[in-house]
């Protein structure tokens, strides 16, 4: 293990302040989704530093097609179950489509039922300009917010496509200048989805709060996965920026069908596995 990850792997417990420390020394951070108690523990045990429950939620979770259609109680139900599990990363939750673009006071209710029903760590929000009210609101009352630009999948129907953002110099400029903005607001972080990775390391240079990738290059703070699909549990995702680190649906698949023979076959439960 490299002196690095030692850095990170003596903390006993993830803050904003040590991820900004992580960034300022060079060290990578590492991020993945979680959305229940067992599968937290793992990944809490495992050593990651950021855990997001993510509106991804309402994709891999409840089987929607977008992640609009989660409610607010949806995620402080899934949060609430992820921190039970959690002794370690820092905690962030989404707050979903609906509940803080377009009134501050609204986001700020939504921020601190999020915060005291589910004892997360933070809220992410997605937007720049157009959401900073509700962002400052937010901070104000002592809830650390991590911004998200670039694909922001809570307004899918507004671009109408997952393809890559930022690609042409004014929209690159935009993204740069909310970057700086939602920095100036407070934002402890921001995520940037799916843009240039030379924007992503261009933009990692000039902010000094740390940035989360999510195919957008190597050159940003840290990365983030949702972790059913690094871990293969769902195949039919399948962007330029996943990596697939294990195979559990074949995993899952045959040990359900071996569970199975053997329940008609009779060879379950055995002898030692009776009373």
């Amino acid at each position: 293990m490299s002196t690095q990850s030692n850095s990170s792997a003596n903390i006993k417990r993830i803050t904003t302040h040590q991820l900004l420390a992580m960034k300022k020394r060079g060290e990578k951070i590492a991020m993945l989704t979680a959305y229940d108690y067992s599968m937290a523990t793992l990944i809490d045990g495992a050593g990651v530093d950021i855990i997001l429950v993510g509106d991804s939620a309402s994709n891999v979770m409840a089987g929607h097609e977008t992640t609009l259609p989660i409610t607010l109680d949806q995620m402080i139900y899934h949060a609430s179950s992820v921190v039970r599990a959690v002794k370690r990363a820092l905690v962030l939750v989404d707050i979903p489509f609906g509940y803080y673009q377009g009134n501050s006071s609204e986001a700020l209710r939504s921020a601190i039922r999020i915060m005291k029903e589910s004892g997360a760590h933070g809220v992410k929000v997605e937007g720049g300009e157009e959401i900073q009210e509700s962002v400052r609101r937010i901070i104000s009352a002592g809830v650390p917010v991590m911004g998200h630009l670039g694909l922001t999948p809570q307004s899918i129907y507004k671009f109408g496509t997952y393809s890559v953002r930022a690609k042409k110099k004014e929209e690159a400029d935009k993204l740069m200048q909310d970057a700086l903005l939602l920095q100036e607001c407070g934002c402890f972080g921001v995520l940037f989805e799916k843009i240039p990775a030379d924007l992503g390391t261009k933009i990692t240079e000039q902010l000094s709060v740390p940035t989360i990738g999510i195919g957008a290059g190597a050159g940003t703070d840290g990365q983030v996965l949702v972790m059913h699909d690094m871990l293969g549990i769902t195949k039919d995702f399948n962007p330029r920026f996943l990596r697939r680190y294990a195979d559990l649906e074949v995993v899952i698949d045959q040990a359900v069908k071996n569970y199975i023979s053997d329940v008609k076959s009779l060879n379950f439960p055995n002898q030692e596995e009776s009373y």
